[in-house]
C-alpha cells in the first residue's frame, strides 16, 4: 500500500487552562508535516472558555 505523504493530523490542547483546573478543555486539530517538523509544536490559539490567546502544545 503506497504511503499518502509525510502529514499526519495533531492535536493541540492548552497549557495555561490545564494549569488552572477549572472544567473544560480547549483543543484544536491541525496537520503537520512529520517529516519537516518530529517535535510536538506550540501554537498561539484562542482559548474561548479563558476568552484570550494562549499556547497550545501538541498531545499524544
Amino acid at each position: 500500500m503506497a504511503r499518502k505523504g509525510n502529514r499526519v493530523q495533531v492535536i493541540l490542547e492548552c497549557t495555561e487552562h490545564k494549569a488552572t483546573g477549572l472544567p473544560g478543555t480547549s483543543r484544536y486539530i491541525t496537520t503537520k508535516n512529520k517529516k519537516n517538523t518530529p517535535a510536538r509544536i506550540e501554537l498561539k490559539k484562542y482559548n474561548p472558555i479563558m476568552k484570550k490567546v494562549t499556547v497550545h502544545r501538541e498531545i499524544k
